[in-house]
């Protein structure tokens, strides 16, 4: 059983999410300095007390994670998906994902980033909440209906799917004793750096470990 919106039960709770959001993060600094050509990004520093985590595939696909006092909230956009909003004439999202969201969400629910008018899925949970939750929803046939289950898929936790996930990707070599240093959020150091990117130094990545708010050694 895979994580997705149907299956809120996989997800890790709130602390290793964004735990697991940084160190993809990271490790996609390391491998594409270039930003526009990431996947995964994480913003320490998004606001007052707020945290926020995103994947972009450069398709029309996204998410974004948003890490506050209350908790934890999560939107995502699949395009091609049966519950995408452009499969109906008004643009109107899929009956029951927005709903129940708790008013202390509200700056989520407000913030033009987040295009919540491009949303399949939307998954929270309070500080306070035993399980992550989702709207009341009859869903359409099909094993993945909203497209949670191919865009959460990173974030169980395994290093070994960033690993196979990144080698496609990026079509290139990645170490799993490194994946896993980062993963277990060791500090970053140059020996690490170096066996996942050797045109990369630790000074190269002030900017991202500062941003991301991850441990390296100084």
């Amino acid at each position: 059983m895979k994580i997705s919106s149907r299956n809120v039960e996989m997800m890790p709770g709130i602390k290793d999410l964004e735990k697991i959001s940084q160190s993809i993060a990271m490790l996609d600094a390391i491998l594409s300095p270039e930003w526009e050509y990431r996947y995964y990004s994480f913003n320490s520093k998004w606001g007052e007390k707020e945290k926020m985590a995103s994947m972009r595939n450069g398709s029309g696909d996204d998410y974004f994670i948003l890490f506050d006092e209350v908790g934890a909230v999560i939107k995502g956009f699949a395009h091609e998906s049966p519950m995408t909003p452009y499969s109906n004439e008004r643009h109107e999202i899929w009956p029951g994902v927005l709903t129940n969201i708790p008013r202390e969400f509200s700056s989520f629910l407000s913030e033009p980033a987040f295009s919540l008018e491009d949303t399949t899925f939307c998954i929270w949970r309070k500080h306070t909440d035993l399980l992550w939750q989702t709207g009341d929803i009859i869903f359409p046939e099909g094993n993945d209906p909203d497209g949670s289950e191919d865009l959460l898929f990173i974030l169980d936790g395994n290093p070994l799917t960033y690993k196979l996930w990144a080698e496609e990707y990026y079509e290139t070599s990645v170490t799993l004793s490194c994946v896993e240093h980062v993963f277990n959020h060791l500090p970053l150091n140059k020996n690490i750096i170096f066996a996942l990117n050797n045109n990369l130094s630790l000074t190269d990545l002030q900017e991202d470990i500062l941003e991301i708010s991850y441990p390296f050694v100084k």
